[in-house]
Protein backbone atom coordinates (compact mmCIF):
# COMPACT_ATOMS: atom_id res chain seq x y z
CA UNK A 1 0.00 0.00 0.00
CA UNK A 2 1.98 2.98 -0.79
CA UNK A 3 0.06 5.27 0.45
CA UNK A 4 0.98 3.80 3.80
CA UNK A 5 4.69 5.08 3.47
CA UNK A 6 3.60 9.10 2.77
CA UNK A 7 2.91 11.43 5.38
CA UNK A 8 -0.69 11.71 4.59
CA UNK A 9 -2.56 12.38 7.85
CA UNK A 10 -3.25 9.04 7.44
CA UNK A 11 -0.12 7.52 7.06
CA UNK A 12 1.07 9.28 10.30
CA UNK A 13 -2.33 8.04 12.29
CA UNK A 14 -1.66 4.11 10.92
CA UNK A 15 2.28 4.39 12.06
CA UNK A 16 1.14 5.87 15.49
CA UNK A 17 -1.27 3.74 15.96
CA UNK A 18 0.62 0.96 14.85
CA UNK A 19 3.43 1.90 17.66
CA UNK A 20 1.05 2.47 20.74
CA UNK A 21 -1.33 -0.90 19.75
CA UNK A 22 1.97 -3.01 19.67
CA UNK A 23 3.64 -1.53 22.83
CA UNK A 24 0.82 -1.51 24.43
CA UNK A 25 0.08 -5.11 24.01
CA UNK A 26 3.14 -5.79 25.21
CA UNK A 27 3.34 -3.96 28.01
CA UNK A 28 -0.64 -5.60 29.07
CA UNK A 29 1.57 -8.51 29.31
CA UNK A 30 3.96 -7.20 31.80
CA UNK A 31 1.11 -5.30 34.53
CA UNK A 32 -0.41 -8.88 34.12
CA UNK A 33 2.69 -10.13 35.98
CA UNK A 34 3.13 -7.02 38.08
CA UNK A 35 6.22 -5.31 36.89
CA UNK A 36 7.56 -1.78 37.52
CA UNK A 37 6.66 -1.06 33.51
CA UNK A 38 3.54 -1.65 32.31
CA UNK A 39 1.08 -0.91 29.35
CA UNK A 40 1.37 2.72 29.15
CA UNK A 41 4.86 2.92 30.05
CA UNK A 42 5.56 0.27 26.67
CA UNK A 43 2.30 2.09 24.74
CA UNK A 44 4.10 5.93 25.31
CA UNK A 45 7.40 4.84 24.82
CA UNK A 46 6.96 3.21 21.26
CA UNK A 47 4.38 6.02 20.45
CA UNK A 48 6.98 8.65 21.22
CA UNK A 49 9.79 6.47 19.26
CA UNK A 50 7.50 6.35 15.92
CA UNK A 51 6.99 9.91 16.70
CA UNK A 52 10.31 10.63 16.84
CA UNK A 53 11.54 8.66 13.60
CA UNK A 54 8.45 10.29 11.78
CA UNK A 55 9.45 13.99 12.78
CA UNK A 56 13.19 12.72 11.68
CA UNK A 57 11.71 11.56 8.16
CA UNK A 58 9.54 14.26 7.56
CA UNK A 59 12.34 16.82 7.85
CA UNK A 60 14.45 14.79 5.30
CA UNK A 61 11.92 14.40 3.12
CA UNK A 62 11.28 18.36 2.96
CA UNK A 63 14.67 18.84 2.43
CA UNK A 64 14.73 17.32 0.02
CA UNK A 65 12.12 18.52 -1.96
CA UNK A 66 10.24 21.86 -0.82
CA UNK A 67 12.94 23.22 1.04
CA UNK A 68 15.38 22.22 -1.55
CA UNK A 69 15.75 25.87 -2.80
CA UNK A 70 16.84 27.25 0.51
CA UNK A 71 19.24 24.56 1.90
CA UNK A 72 21.12 24.84 -1.21
CA UNK A 73 21.82 28.54 -0.72
CA UNK A 74 22.42 28.36 3.15
CA UNK A 75 24.20 25.15 2.54
CA UNK A 76 22.62 23.59 5.25
CA UNK A 77 23.80 19.84 6.24
CA UNK A 78 21.04 17.72 7.93
CA UNK A 79 21.30 13.74 9.61
CA UNK A 80 18.11 12.01 9.85
CA UNK A 81 19.17 8.95 11.84
CA UNK A 82 20.39 11.77 14.60
CA UNK A 83 16.80 11.51 15.99
CA UNK A 84 16.48 8.15 16.10
CA UNK A 85 20.15 7.87 18.01
CA UNK A 86 18.69 9.95 21.00
CA UNK A 87 15.24 7.93 21.37
CA UNK A 88 18.12 5.30 21.68
CA UNK A 89 19.63 7.30 24.45
CA UNK A 90 16.91 8.61 26.46
CA UNK A 91 15.56 5.14 26.42
CA UNK A 92 18.63 3.65 27.58
CA UNK A 93 18.54 5.97 30.61
CA UNK A 94 14.87 5.29 31.75
CA UNK A 95 15.52 1.50 31.35
CA UNK A 96 18.68 1.65 33.82
CA UNK A 97 16.10 2.72 36.22
CA UNK A 98 14.11 -0.33 36.16
CA UNK A 99 17.21 -2.74 37.03
CA UNK A 100 17.39 -2.50 41.10
CA UNK A 101 19.52 -5.12 43.81
CA UNK A 102 16.56 -7.02 45.32
CA UNK A 103 17.10 -9.28 48.82
CA UNK A 104 19.36 -12.28 48.46
CA UNK A 105 22.49 -10.55 45.88
CA UNK A 106 19.38 -10.97 43.16
CA UNK A 107 18.72 -8.04 40.66
CA UNK A 108 15.73 -7.53 39.13
CA UNK A 109 14.13 -5.25 36.20
CA UNK A 110 16.69 -6.71 33.51
CA UNK A 111 14.12 -8.03 31.14
CA UNK A 112 12.44 -4.99 31.79
CA UNK A 113 14.78 -2.94 31.03
CA UNK A 114 15.81 -4.24 27.63
CA UNK A 115 11.86 -5.03 26.53
CA UNK A 116 11.68 -1.16 27.36
CA UNK A 117 14.28 -0.94 24.83
CA UNK A 118 13.09 -3.34 22.24
CA UNK A 119 9.76 -1.50 22.33
CA UNK A 120 11.47 1.84 21.24
CA UNK A 121 13.17 0.01 18.74
CA UNK A 122 9.63 -1.22 17.41
CA UNK A 123 8.38 1.92 17.69
CA UNK A 124 11.44 3.61 15.50
CA UNK A 125 10.12 0.72 13.51
CA UNK A 126 6.61 2.10 12.97
CA UNK A 127 7.50 5.80 12.51
CA UNK A 128 9.84 4.64 9.50
CA UNK A 129 6.54 2.96 8.15
CA UNK A 130 8.41 -0.48 8.20
CA UNK A 131 5.29 -2.58 9.33
CA UNK A 132 6.98 -6.13 8.46
CA UNK A 133 9.77 -5.65 10.90
CA UNK A 134 7.06 -4.39 13.75
CA UNK A 135 5.28 -7.27 13.34
CA UNK A 136 8.15 -9.83 13.65
CA UNK A 137 9.77 -7.86 16.74
CA UNK A 138 6.54 -7.74 18.03
CA UNK A 139 6.14 -11.48 18.20
CA UNK A 140 9.50 -12.39 19.06
CA UNK A 141 8.60 -9.81 22.24
CA UNK A 142 5.51 -11.65 23.57
CA UNK A 143 7.06 -14.94 22.90
CA UNK A 144 10.25 -14.29 24.92
CA UNK A 145 8.67 -11.64 27.61
CA UNK A 146 5.10 -13.68 27.81
CA UNK A 147 6.04 -17.65 26.84
CA UNK A 148 9.79 -18.22 27.21
CA UNK A 149 10.13 -17.41 31.63
CA UNK A 150 8.21 -20.32 31.79
CA UNK A 151 10.49 -22.35 29.99
CA UNK A 152 13.45 -21.06 31.57
CA UNK A 153 12.38 -21.78 34.53
CA UNK A 154 11.79 -25.07 34.02
CA UNK A 155 15.64 -25.72 32.80
CA UNK A 156 16.93 -23.77 35.66
CA UNK A 157 15.21 -26.36 38.00
CA UNK A 158 16.71 -28.96 35.86
CA UNK A 159 20.51 -27.64 36.22
CA UNK A 160 22.85 -28.92 38.32
CA UNK A 161 24.04 -25.14 39.56
CA UNK A 162 21.45 -24.03 41.80
CA UNK A 163 21.35 -21.13 44.81
CA UNK A 164 19.63 -21.10 47.97
CA UNK A 165 18.86 -18.95 50.96
CA UNK A 166 19.44 -20.03 54.54
CA UNK A 167 17.97 -19.02 57.52
CA UNK A 168 19.21 -20.51 60.71
CA UNK A 169 19.64 -20.59 64.52
CA UNK A 170 23.24 -19.53 65.16
CA UNK A 171 25.91 -19.00 63.26
CA UNK A 172 27.97 -22.06 63.91
CA UNK A 173 25.11 -23.78 62.69
CA UNK A 174 26.23 -23.07 58.96
CA UNK A 175 28.74 -25.91 58.93
CA UNK A 176 26.06 -28.09 59.68
CA UNK A 177 24.44 -27.27 56.47
CA UNK A 178 27.53 -27.47 54.22
CA UNK A 179 28.59 -30.92 56.06
CA UNK A 180 24.99 -32.36 55.10
CA UNK A 181 25.75 -30.72 51.41
CA UNK A 182 28.80 -31.78 50.82
CA UNK A 183 27.71 -35.52 52.14
CA UNK A 184 25.22 -35.36 49.53
CA UNK A 185 28.19 -35.03 46.77
CA UNK A 186 27.57 -31.83 46.19
CA UNK A 187 30.26 -29.11 45.59
CA UNK A 188 29.94 -25.71 47.20
CA UNK A 189 31.09 -22.89 45.08
CA UNK A 190 30.19 -19.70 47.49
CA UNK A 191 28.95 -19.03 50.74
CA UNK A 192 27.62 -15.01 50.97
CA UNK A 193 26.97 -14.26 54.72
CA UNK A 194 23.79 -11.93 55.31
CA UNK A 195 23.29 -11.71 58.74
CA UNK A 196 25.44 -13.11 61.71
CA UNK A 197 23.57 -12.61 64.44
CA UNK A 198 20.08 -13.61 65.73
CA UNK A 199 18.05 -10.13 66.10
CA UNK A 200 14.06 -9.06 67.22
CA UNK A 201 13.04 -9.31 62.78
CA UNK A 202 15.61 -11.72 61.34
CA UNK A 203 17.98 -15.05 61.71
CA UNK A 204 21.21 -15.38 60.93
CA UNK A 205 21.15 -15.91 56.99
CA UNK A 206 23.24 -17.51 54.27
CA UNK A 207 23.34 -17.44 50.04
CA UNK A 208 24.76 -21.32 49.14
CA UNK A 209 25.75 -21.45 45.36
CA UNK A 210 25.67 -25.75 44.97
CA UNK A 211 26.82 -27.79 41.82
CA UNK A 212 24.53 -31.13 42.06
CA UNK A 213 26.32 -34.40 41.73
CA UNK A 214 25.77 -36.38 38.78
CA UNK A 215 23.19 -38.82 40.29
CA UNK A 216 19.59 -37.12 39.41
CA UNK A 217 19.80 -35.19 42.49
CA UNK A 218 17.04 -32.48 42.15
CA UNK A 219 16.86 -28.98 43.54
CA UNK A 220 13.79 -30.29 45.73
CA UNK A 221 15.82 -33.07 47.16
CA UNK A 222 18.41 -31.25 48.28
CA UNK A 223 16.68 -28.72 49.69
CA UNK A 224 14.27 -30.99 51.75
CA UNK A 225 17.15 -32.52 53.37
CA UNK A 226 18.52 -28.61 54.34
CA UNK A 227 15.34 -28.19 55.13
CA UNK A 228 15.47 -31.19 57.66
CA UNK A 229 17.95 -30.03 59.79
CA UNK A 230 16.74 -28.75 63.58
CA UNK A 231 18.62 -25.60 62.99
CA UNK A 232 17.27 -23.85 59.44
CA UNK A 233 14.24 -21.98 59.62
CA UNK A 234 14.06 -21.03 56.17
CA UNK A 235 15.43 -22.00 53.28
CA UNK A 236 14.97 -20.69 49.19
CA UNK A 237 15.85 -21.05 46.15
CA UNK A 238 16.58 -18.37 44.32
CA UNK A 239 15.81 -18.00 40.51
CA UNK A 240 16.74 -14.97 38.78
Amino acid sequence: MPQMHDFSFLAVLVRLFTAAAAGGIVGYGRSKRNRAAGLRTYMLISMAAALTMLLGCYEYEMLQTHWADVVSQVGMKFDGSRYASQVITGVGFLAAGTIMSSAHQQVSGLTTAIGLFACAGMGLAAGAGMYFFVVVLFLVLIINMDHLYYIELKLKRRMRNFTVYVEFNHIEDLSKITELIRSRKATIFEIDLEHTKRTEDSWPGAVISVKLPQDNTSHTDMMTSIAELPCVHLIQELVS
